[in-house]
């Protein structure tokens, strides 16, 4: 007669497990979000795979207007209480969610932190300037990392270990999020918002929109100064792309190295644009000398 139960037990153990396992979706925004014009864009959908880049572009989202986190949660024993945003990429016009999202929540969940998948507002808006990135998903980094950081005691994170990684025009986004945290782009509604919105550091891959090439200059969207976190950058010499290449990272190093700010930055000879947290090709080693920087500043402490 305790057959039964045992297999009850067992399956209800199970269902269990698969729950937990399942990420945890939180609105960014308690309404509509903040200096937002959705009308024209139309109903959130997915996108396939790019022509000939079937292996790392499963799925890309976009016409997005319910900005959200993602929550990607580490064992319960290997949590060390740091905590990352992540800002996939695609030109502020989809995000490339399987390749840099999921796999950059599996990555650091490998070494103990908790990965947040930020679902920002793409693409851009009827009216915004094209060569100028889209105000919307830098509004929704900042309310994103005052939501974390409110929430640190209850999701069981160290409000001091709040960083953020990027990829592409994600890097982008992580840029203007560390050195715009002194002026939040958007009137504060809630006790959320007056949540300090400066990430406790920034990793930054192949990185786009930093530094105007035809006018000699860094973005306008940057504003650094002595007080912007650390950041880790990595890039590739044969980026391709015309407002990606490693010309953007060294101009951005180098005007964070003249304010005194704490960076560090790694570009291979190959590797393209777009390769994201895998451990192959030429630079398939810049996670492990990422984990390394971590390492050295404290940030994989046990909790």
């Amino acid at each position: 007669m305790r057959l039964p139960t045992i297999a009850l037990f067992l399956s209800g153990s199970l269902l269990s497990a698969a729950r937990a396992a399942e990420p945890l979706v939180v609105d960014v925004w308690p309404g509509k979000p903040a200096g937002d014009d959705a009308a024209a864009i139309g109903a959130e959908k997915w996108l396939g795979p790019l022509p000939g880049e079937e292996e790392k572009y499963k799925r890309r989202l976009t016409n997005v207007t319910r900005p959200t986190l993602t929550i990607y949660r580490p064992p319960r024993e290997k949590q060390n209480g740091a905590a990352v945003v992540i800002c996939p990429g695609g030109g502020y016009h989809s995000l490339a969610w399987d390749f840099e999202g999921v796999e950059a929540a599996q990555w650091l969940n490998s070494l103990g932190m908790t990965g947040m998948i930020l679902k920002y507002r793409c693409p851009r808006r009827p009216g915004e300037k094209k060569e100028i990135p889209a105000p919307g998903p830098l509004k929704d980094a900042q309310r994103a990392i005052s939501l974390v950081r409110s929430k640190a005691a209850e999701w069981h994170i160290d409000p001091r270990r709040i960083g953020m990684i990027g990829f592409s025009a994600g890097g982008h986004l992580v840029a203007a999020t560390a050195t715009n945290f002194s002026q939040r782009s958007y009137p504060p509604s809630d006790e959320i918002d007056r949540v300090s919105c400066r990430p406790d550091f920034g990793i930054m891959a192949y990185s786009g929109y930093l530094y105007e090439l035809d006018r000699g200059r860094l973005s306008p969207t940057l504003r650094i100064g002595g007080d912007v976190p650390p950041l880790f950058l990595v890039h590739t010499s044969d980026d391709p792309g015309p407002r990606s290449q490693s010309d953007n990272d060294i101009m951005f190093y180098l005007a964070l190295k003249r304010a005194g700010v704490s960076c560090e930055l790694h570009i291979y000879a190959s590797g393209g644009h777009g390769f994201g947290v895998r451990q192959d090709g030429p630079c398939g080693e810049w996670t492990k000398t990422c984990a390394r920087w971590l390492q050295q500043r404290g940030i994989l402490r046990p909790k």
